[in-house]
């Protein structure tokens, strides 16, 4: 295995850890929180956080993971090595299970929430934010979690 591909892995076990103990605090707590509010309460804290996420070094850590993953497959099969498919699992592990569940699930739940109003709001919430999104926010929380598990399993062989 080339030489960079070592630190590559091991920015991306740093970048999946971010986003697996993200995703984990939001199953295991902040959306049982916000649950526990009046409905426009808690669309207004979940609103506000959707925007604030939005900065530059939580894209930096959500995104550049998952170009990490893409790279790591890559080399996997340009250049093999020890722990090589290890390393591109984990890559596509985080890029499947939290980059696309991300765009596909959770960002449309986030837009439909953020435009609707008053009764419209309360019933996507209640319907389908409190049920679907926190859904596909567990499976972010795994997919991430075995994506960093693979890496550090890769990173430990190469």
């Amino acid at each position: 295995m080339i030489a960079f591909v070592p630190a590559l892995a091991f920015a991306a076990v740093v970048g999946s850890g971010l986003m697996a103990g993200l995703f984990f605090v939001f199953s295991v707590c902040v959306m049982q929180a916000l649950s526990r509010l009046p409905p426009e309460e808690g669309i207004a804290a979940m609103n506000a956080i959707n925007v604030v996420i939005q900065n530059p070094l939580f894209l930096a850590a959500f995104m550049g993971t998952a170009l990490l993953g893409l790279a790591l497959i890559v080399a996997a099969f340009v250049w093999g090595g020890e722990g090589s498919y290890l390393l591109a699992a984990g890559g596509l592990a985080y890029i499947v299970g939290t980059l696309m569940v991300t765009i596909v699930f959770n960002v449309p739940l986030n837009d439909a929430l953020a435009a609707a109003r008053g009764e419209a709001a309360v019933e996507i919430w209640q319907q389908r934010y409190l049920t679907d999104w926190v859904w596909w926010n567990h499976v972010r929380t795994i997919a991430s979690i075995g994506a960093l598990a693979l890496l550090v399993l890769g990173y430990a062989r190469s």
